[in-house]
């Protein structure tokens, strides 16, 4: 009796470790996935080394955003309503996503790059005097395009960019054209920076990463990471310069020292020169959605130069 009560214990005990060690698994799973990953400043990188003029470009576009910010501006063109084309790339129904969680996601664009967003009004006493205000850009939802496929993810080669297999872009030299798929590699999104080819030009984002509802899971799920991706498509790029304590080529901003993750406290400190409190509440760090909530008045500077007369954009503003 004694042997048989000693094996069911052995066995329950054996059961419980492997459940521990399971749940474990998923902790550190669901942990990677905590972290906020954008690959744009790295097709960046690799458009620039397939393409050695592109590079070139880029130069050339940041020295006419550096004239442009030394100049004082009427803003003519502004406010510019961007139409925007959905494509949808589906495998399973959940992967289709509804036009509601589309729309929620046109609607969290306007609202935060018109800063009336309801936790705007977060913004730290000291970062108020550099906050952007209404960028004067909106987005109109044009079109949704989808698309079946037997895809289980797509990587960040721009496949689901074109055709046969993805959906090729509409007009894109007029219209921002974003792609919801189901990404790989836990990549949440990425965008094309101005000056590449216009074969490939748009936003790609994860339909879990998508508007604030539907497929829209925690804590990427109030829409900010394509707020983040907008962002990089009017050449703002990531505040820590995507270097230990380096330069997003803004000057109302702190230099980080690195991307910061989840939710920081407040006033937590850089320990770059100076030791700057970090702005980690803007839209291009890699904080939670819920921890994001404000551009800087450079960064509406940089947004509104691409768009302008000479620069990159300036086909969008009629």
């Amino acid at each position: 009796m004694k042997k048989i009560l000693s094996l069911v214990l052995l066995t329950m005990l054996a059961f419980a470790c492997a459940k521990d060690a399971k749940n474990e698994t998923a902790l550190s799973q669901e942990g990677n996935l905590e972290e906020r990953k954008c690959a744009s400043h790295e097709v960046m990188l690799a458009q620039e080394a397939a393409d050695p003029s592109l590079a070139a470009r880029h130069e050339e576009i940041e020295r006419f955003i550096e004239q442009y910010a030394k100049e004082s501006h009427d803003r003519a063109g502004f406010p510019l309503v961007i139409p925007v084309v959905v494509n949808v790339l589906y495998r399973t129904a959940a992967e289709n996503i509804s036009l509601a969680q589309i729309q929620s996601q046109i609607d969290v664009l306007n609202a935060d790059f018109a800063a009336t967003n309801s936790d705007y009004s977060n913004t730290p006493a000291i970062f108020q005097p550099v906050a952007s205000g209404d960028l004067g850009i909106s987005f109109v939802l044009q079109n949704v395009v989808r698309k079946s496929t037997n895809k289980t993810s797509w990587s960040t080669n721009d496949a689901m960019k074109k055709s046969p297999a993805g959906i090729n872009p509409t007009s894109p030299t007029t219209t921002l054209n974003i792609w919801v798929c189901n990404m790989g590699g836990g990549i949440l999104g990425y965008a094309q920076f101005p000056g590449g080819p216009s074969s490939t030009d748009g936003v790609v984002l994860d339909n879990n990463a998508t508007g604030t509802t539907g497929t829209a899971a925690a804590p990427y799920n109030l829409g900010r990471t394509a707020t983040h991706e907008v962002g990089h498509w009017m050449n703002l790029r990531h505040i820590w310069g995507d270097a230990t304590c380096g330069s997003d080529l803004v000057s109302d901003t702190p230099t980080h020292n690195t991307a910061n993750y989840g939710c920081p406290a407040a006033g937590h400190l850089s320990t770059c020169s100076g030791t700057p409190v970090e702005m980690t509440m803007n839209y291009m760090d890699y904080t939670n959605d819920a921890c994001m909530y404000m551009f800087s008045a450079g960064q509406k500077t940089r947004a509104q130069a691409v768009f302008s007369p000479g620069g990159p954009r300036v086909s969008f503003n009629p």
